[in-house]
C-alpha cells in the first residue's frame, strides 16, 4: 500500500499529528517592573494574556530577536506567556554545576510536568487545559545571558559574569517555549493538559 506520508523525490517530509497529556506543576506571575516571577495557585488570562504580567499585552515592542526590524517597533505579542519543564530545568542545572534552577529565576510562568521534550514542541501545538484555557505554542524561548544573570545571582554562583555566559549554551534547546492565549481563561495549579502536536511539514528544498 502506498504510505501517503512518505516523501517523494525529494518533497518535505509530513510527519503525523500527535496528541498526549501533561499537567500543571507550577504556576508563576511577573510583577509590572521585574521579568522575575512569584508563585501563584492560579493564573487569570484574557486574550492579552496574563493579568497584571510584566508580558502581558496585545502587542510589544520588538529586541534582539527580531533583527529584521528597528528596535522598539511595536508588533503582535506571541510571547504572552513562558513555559518550561521541570525535566529540562534539572539538565540545565546539572550541566552549570548547581543543584538546582527554579522556575521563577528565568520568569517562567507556567511549569508543564509530563511533556517529553517541551522545548522542541513545534510551533502550532495547543494546549488545552481542563479548566477552558487554551494556549498555542509559537516557538522555542532561547536562552540569553539576562536569564542567565539572575540564575548565577540567585544561585550564588562565584563568578556571576561567568554564570550568565554559561547559561545560554547550556539551555540551548532546553529554555522551554513562549505561547500566547487562544482561549482565556483560569488555569489552576495541578491541572491536566492536553498537549496537540499539529501535522508537521519538514521543509527540506
Amino acid at each position: 500500500m502506498l504510505d501517503l506520508l512518505a516523501p517523494l523525490n525529494g518533497e518535505p517530509q509530513i510527519l503525523p499529528a500527535r496528541k498526549f497529556t501533561g499537567r500543571v506543576a507550577g504556576l508563576y506571575v511577573a510583577p509590572a517592573d521585574h521579568f522575575e516571577t512569584v508563585a501563584a495557585e492560579t493564573l487569570r488570562l484574557g486574550f492579552e494574556g496574563i493579568e497584571g504580567d510584566i508580558h502581558a499585552g496585545y502587542t510589544r515592542r520588538s529586541g534582539g530577536r527580531e533583527p529584521w526590524y528597528q528596535r522598539g517597533t511595536e508588533m503582535c505579542n506571541e510571547r504572552q506567556l513562558s513555559i518550561v519543564s521541570p525535566d529540562e530545568l534539572a539538565t540545565v542545572a546539572q550541566r552549570m554545576g548547581l543543584a538546582e534552577i527554579k522556575p521563577e529565576w528565568i520568569g517562567a510562568n507556567l511549569l508543564l510536568a509530563g511533556v517529553p521534550h517541551l522545548s522542541m514542541l513545534p510551533s502550532g501545538t495547543m494546549l488545552f487545559f481542563k479548566g477552558g484555557v487554551t494556549l498555542k505554542v509559537d516557538a522555542q524561548n532561547g536562552p540569553c545571558r539576562i536569564a542567565g544573570r539572575q540564575i548565577a545571582e540567585r544561585a550564588n554562583m562565584p563568578d556571576i559574569e561567568a554564570g550568565s555566559l554559561l547559561f545560554p549554551k547550556a539551555a540551548k534547546r532546553l529554555r522551554g517555549l513562549v505561547a500566547w492565549v487562544e482561549k482565556p481563561g483560569t488555569i489552576v495549579a495541578g491541572e491536566e493538559v492536553s498537549v496537540r502536536v499539529p501535522e508537521q511539514w519538514i521543509y527540506g528544498a
